[in-house]
């Protein structure tokens, strides 16, 4: 059988990458880096929620990163594995992380890079592939940011109706990316707890703040294009409310302007003997004189009031 564990080796620290692990691949990591057998079953299928489990000599995570998928016009979970030693880390998914795979490369064939990442311990790796994978989460905000400005173009060019869609579909992208990314807070802040530095050491501490920072960026910067998609919906719906407004109001003044017209003529159209002006000299057109004058004054008072 063909494994599909991709491996880095400095003289300190090994990187091992695994992509859909096997049963027969993760028994073989099971044992040359003696792994709980918790972990090792973790390893055999994804896990929905992110979470850190500490054990005698290692860290488990379990982490999910947004991936903007085209097609379902939204951000997509990526779930990555994490298993951290002193000298070793492993990380495993379940489908093709492309960022995970190019910094992969990257480290691959750049010995002075590799050196740097993998020079130390393992928490100093996955210090530089974290860092690597919160880069590329802010990058994936950029198709939001195009797409709000697209909005806020559209929004002044009376395409109102269309933009309610796309403004639909950019919050639900939002809400998605913030479901994925939020829940790393928690995992990285328990990273914080003494069985972490007792296994790593207190020289971790600062590496890992710096990843809590960075995740930051990446919340704070979600959280603004929320509020200003929240802001672009309000004003679309004000302008699409006004123009609904202005149409039900004109429709309205056309109705009363057109009332006098029809009440005439039913009157004047009634089967009775004797109505006034019928029958005499120019009674059309004196009829329909009391019809326009009538529709003017009412065009004029609503005029005057600024109803039109």
């Amino acid at each position: 059988m063909l494994l599909m564990l991709s491996e880095i080796k400095t003289r300190k620290v090994v990187w091992v990458n695994a992509e859909s692990p096997t049963k027969e691949e993760i028994a073989q990591l099971q044992k040359k880096y003696g792994l709980h057998i918790l972990v090792a079953e973790e390893l055999s299928q994804p896990t929905i929620r992110p979470k850190a489990d500490f054990y005698e000599n290692l860290v488990y995570l379990i982490l999910h990163f947004p991936v903007y998928n085209i097609k379902k016009r939204t951000s997509v979970s990526k779930e990555i594995d994490f298993v951290l030693g002193k000298n070793f880390i492993i990380t495993a998914s379940y489908d093709a992380v492309v960022p995970l795979d190019e910094f992969f490369k990257i480290v691959q064939a750049d010995s002075s890079f590799k050196e740097k990442c993998l020079g130390e311990t393992g928490w100093l790796a996955l210090f530089f592939i974290l860092k690597q994978l919160y880069g590329f989460s802010l990058r994936e905000t950029d198709h939001i940011q195009a797409k709000i400005e697209k909005i806020e173009e559209n929004i002044f060019k009376n395409e109102e109706k269309e933009t309610v869609r796309q403004i639909s579909f950019i919050k639900r992208d939002i809400l998605d990316f913030n479901r994925i990314i939020k829940p790393h807070e928690m995992v990285l802040r328990s990273m914080s707890q003494d069985q972490t530095e007792k296994i790593f050491g207190k020289k971790f501490t600062p590496y890992l703040n710096d990843l809590i920072g960075e995740h930051f960026k990446v919340r704070y910067l979600i959280e603004n294009h929320k509020e200003v998609v929240d802001t672009l919906y309000a004003t679309n719906e004000s302008l699409l409310s006004t123009k609904t407004n202005e149409v039900i109001k004109n429709l309205t003044i056309m109705a009363f302007l057109t009332f006098p017209l029809m009440l005439f003529s039913s009157i004047f159209g009634m089967n009775t003997r004797y109505l006034p002006f019928v029958g005499k000299k120019g009674d059309f057109w004196l009829i329909i004189a009391i019809m326009v004058s009538t529709t003017l004054a009412m065009l004029f008072v609503f005029k005057k009031k600024k109803w039109i």
